[in-house]
Parts: structure tokens; C-alpha cells; sequence
């Protein structure tokens, strides 16, 4: 009988207060403070380009419709001039792939600086925090009134942030379904109480998702249901920009006199102000290195450099470099994996630009009757087809139909089409051929249609003709 070597738990119990051994860590609130500085007014640029972009296309006009509408019930997404088809969907998730590969490219080139400048995670909850600041104050002020019992004034100021994050969400809403209802008609309707009922619902949808997550869940979005921060570290390589402190110029910090001689008492440029995890959207502490929750906006380098300006100290003791860098080593900006994705994505877009400018802008559906084939009064073997013409362009066009692949094939049937904008035409035509003209009982055939008004528009569509077997 084997023995059983004896396991003793030799833990110490925690004490009494201790929460160290919870496995669930609540959460902390974070209370960012205001800074300025290069990097907020570049995040700021580019903030206002993306909320003019995404408000104000909802509002643009083209030929007498929305500019920019996706029409689910008519199954037509129309972006400008063009107007795309469910047939077209392998564009859409090919233009998916090519954004794919440029976050790709810009991860391994510069980090998460999507995640800090353009993500609408980010740019929604600077919008909040910049609520935040103007409702409660800044941040010692807001961490000072949290503090407080409910009073008129705790109140008033909390009401009022709300309210604008509501007002905010509501809009954001608002537009996000003028993308599928037009946008002119849609707030009339629901200020009427005439909407459907499905507009309501996503409005109310998005206004809270836009509430919840830049207003509550703010980090926790980044860090824990984001799915961008758990691979960025397999496209991350020593030669990709990231924000980083310098350890070698900052260590060892402590408090000093702007007077004071630092050096000679052993110290580095970093005074230990805090100010670096003070602004930080995410509540980190830089100075511990690369950390996963750090999404690369540089606020920490902005409140840095400030606080080396008035030390009269050289700025960069936070800054966007490599580990290549701090560590003394040449950066190499071109590398193999850097030029390989590069190279995809610009095949990748003119390709997809290629294929854009010379997708048919007629389509053509045959389906074959259920019947095989049968004879008519001349003793031919007819087969029966109903056509579908699809008018993908923006004007009406008068398309010429036709068949080949087989000698002696005659087309019973309209052979000349006039369709309207958008719209999918179905029409019956009959096939004959003398039956000692059928090579085989199975022959490939293929409809053709062309535009009149514009011979540049043109489809062809494979089929079959089925015909007596032959021995």
C-alpha cells in the first residue's frame, strides 16, 4: 500500500481588513486631470474631424436622396454616386480585411495609437470626461464632491453631468439610425410619435451603450472587452513606437527644489509629482514599463512635459520611442514585418479600388424552368429561362439581351429592355435549337446583356441548355 506524502497549507491567514487574497479586485474609480499640451490638441483635431465626419455626413444630399443611406428594405446601400447591391457584399468584407491589415500596419509601426487618437471608445469618453470637468470641476475638486453627502449643489452638478451625457447619447443615436432611415424625416417622425417602433428601439439602444460605456464603464471597455489589447503584443516588436519613461534620465526620483542641484544628491529628472498617472484615462503609472492597459493617447507625455518646463529640465522623459531606443540600440524603421504588411495593404486597396471602378453596374440572374426541355411546333427543342436584369446604375438604361454557345440558337422573347434606376426586372424567354444541331444532351450556353445608353455596362451569365440524349 503506497503512502501518501502529506500536504500542509502554510498560507498565513490574511488580517483582519486585508483584502490582498480577494481573487475580485473592485473597481477604482479614476479621476483624470486636465492637462494641455502637443498631443491633446492633435487628439482633439482629429476628435473634431471624425465627429464633423460621422454628425455631418447623415445630413449631406445627393440627387434628391440622403448621401450616405443604407436602405435595408430595398436592400440598396448608396454612398455618393454609387450604390451597392447584396450582390456587392464581398466588397464590404473585403474593404473589413483591408481595415483590418491597417490596424495591422499601424500597430507594429506606432503601437496602439488607435486606441489612443480615433477608437470611438475613446474619442465618446474624452467627450464625457470633458462633461465631467465643466458639471463637477476639475479632478480634485470632483474627488472632493464624491466625498460629500447628497446636498442641493452635489445634486445639481451631478444632474447636470448626466443630463449632458444623455443629451450626447441620444444624438449619437440619433445619427447612427439616420443612417438607415433618412435622417431629415426620422426626427420629425419620432418627435411626432409616428417612427416605427424599430427606430425607437435602436435610438433608445445606442443612447444607452453611448451612456453606459463612455460614461460608466470608460477603461474597463479597453481592458477587458476589448479584444484589440490581448493581440497587440503578438504585432508589438523592440522597434515599435510606444509611450515610455526613461528610466536611465528619470531614476532615482524624488521631490526637489526647481534650485536644486538633483544630480549631485543622486537623483534623476523624475520629481515624482504623479502627474503622469493623474491624467491618464486608465489609471496606469507609466513608469512601470509597458503595461496592457495602456492605450497610447500620450497624456502622460503632455502633463510630463509641462511639469519639465517649469523645472527647466529637458522634455522626453516620457515620449514616443522604442525599447530599441532606451536601451541605447539603433531603431530600425524598416523591417521585414513592417514592409510586408505594408505591401498587402497597398495591393489590397487598389485591387479593391480596381474592382470598385469596374464592378458591372448590370446584373444578370437565369434560372432554368423546372422543365428539362420540350418540342415545339417546328420540331426544335426548346428550353424556358426567366431573366432577372438587375439596373445597378443611377439612371435608367435600355439593355439588348442575347444567347450563344450552341449553333442555330434562336431567342423567342423581348430582346430589348428598358429598366429604371434600382430596379430588378424578371422576364420569361424561350431557347430553341434544331435538334441536329445539339452536340450533346447537356450543353453550356451563356446570356449576354449590354447596355445601349452605355456599352461600357455589360454582363455575361453561364447556363445550360438541355436537350434528348444522344447516342
Amino acid at each position: 500500500m503506497s503512502k501518501q506524502i502529506p500536504v500542509h497549507d502554510v498560507t498565513p491567514p490574511p488580517a483582519k481588513g486585508d483584502r490582498s487574497f480577494d481573487l475580485y479586485a473592485s473597481r477604482e474609480k479614476i479621476y483624470t486631470r486636465a492637462f494641455t499640451g502637443l498631443f491633446r490638441r492633435l487628439r482633439m483635431a482629429g476628435g473634431a474631424v471624425l465627429f464633423l465626419l460621422y454628425f455631418g455626413t447623415a445630413w449631406l444630399s445627393w440627387n434628391g436622396r440622403q448621401a450616405v443611406w443604407w436602405d435595408l428594405p430595398e436592400r440598396k446601400f448608396h454612398i455618393f454616386a454609387a450604390t451597392f447591391w447584396p450582390q456587392d457584399f464581398a466588397l464590404l468584407s473585403w474593404l473589413l480585411i483591408i481595415c483590418a491589415f491597417g490596424l495591422f500596419f499601424i500597430t507594429v509601426f506606432a503601437g496602439r495609437v488607435w486606441c489612443g487618437y480615433t477608437c470611438p471608445q475613446s474619442v465618446w469618453t474624452w467627450i464625457f470626461m470633458w462633461c465631467e470637468k465643466i458639471t463637477e470641476g476639475d479632478r480634485n475638486q470632483r474627488m472632493k464632491l464624491d466625498k460629500q453627502p447628497m446636498s442641493g449643489n452635489k445634486l445639481m452638478r451631478k444632474t447636470a453631468k448626466h443630463s449632458l451625457w444623455i443629451a450626447i447619447g441620444l444624438v449619437t443615436g440619433l445619427t447612427f439610425v439616420g443612417y438607415f432611415t433618412p435622417i431629415r424625416n426620422l426626427i420629425p417622425e419620432m418627435l411626432s410619435g409616428g417612427a416605427d417602433g424599430w427606430a425607437y428601439f435602436w435610438v433608445g439602444f445606442f443612447t444607452l451603450a453611448t451612456y453606459g460605456n463612455a460614461g460608466w464603464l470608460r477603461e474597463q471597455v479597453c481592458i477587458h472587452m476589448c479584444p484589440y489589447s490581448r493581440f497587440q503584443s503578438v504585432m508589438f516588436d523592440k522597434d515599435t513606437l510606444i509611450v515610455s519613461y526613461d528610466p536611465r534620465r528619470g531614476e532615482s526620483r524624488g521631490p526637489r527644489k526647481k534650485t536644486q542641484d538633483y544630480k549631485a544628491d543622486g537623483l534623476g529628472d523624475c520629481i515624482d509629482c504623479t502627474m503622469c498617472v493623474q491624467v491618464c484615462p486608465t489609471g496606469i503609472d507609466i513608469r512601470d514599463g509597458l503595461q496592457i492597459e495602456c492605450i497610447g493617447c500620450a497624456a502622460c507625455i503632455d502633463a510630463c512635459d509641462s511639469i519639465m518646463d517649469k523645472m527647466n529640465y529637458p522634455k522626453g522623459l516620457i515620449s514616443y520611442t522604442t525599447e530599441h531606443n532606451l536601451s541605447g540600440q539603433k531603431t530600425h524603421l524598416l523591417r521585414p514585418r513592417l514592409i510586408g504588411y505594408a505591401l498587402a495593404l497597398l495591393a489590397m486597396i487598389l485591387l479593391f479600388a480596381w474592382t470598385v471602378a469596374h464592378r458591372s453596374l448590370v446584373e444578370l440572374d437565369v434560372l432554368k424552368d423546372r422543365t428539362l426541355y420540350r418540342e415545339n411546333q417546328e420540331g426544335h427543342i426548346e428550353n424556358v429561362y426567366t431573366l432577372k436584369v438587375m439596373n445597378k446604375a443611377q439612371t435608367e438604361q435600355t439593355f439588348v439581351l442575347s444567347a450563344d454557345g450552341i449553333d442555330g440558337l434562336r431567342f423567342a422573347g423581348k430582346q430589348e429592355v428598358r429598366v429604371s434606376a434600382g430596379e430588378v426586372l424578371a422576364l420569361p424567354v424561350e431557347l430553341s435549337v434544331p435538334p441536329e444541331k445539339l452536340p450533346s444532351s447537356t450543353n453550356e450556353i451563356t446570356f449576354r446583356i449590354q447596355s445601349v445608353d452605355d456599352p461600357s455596362v455589360h454582363n455575361d451569365t453561364p447556363s445550360r441548355f438541355i436537350g434528348p440524349s444522344i447516342r
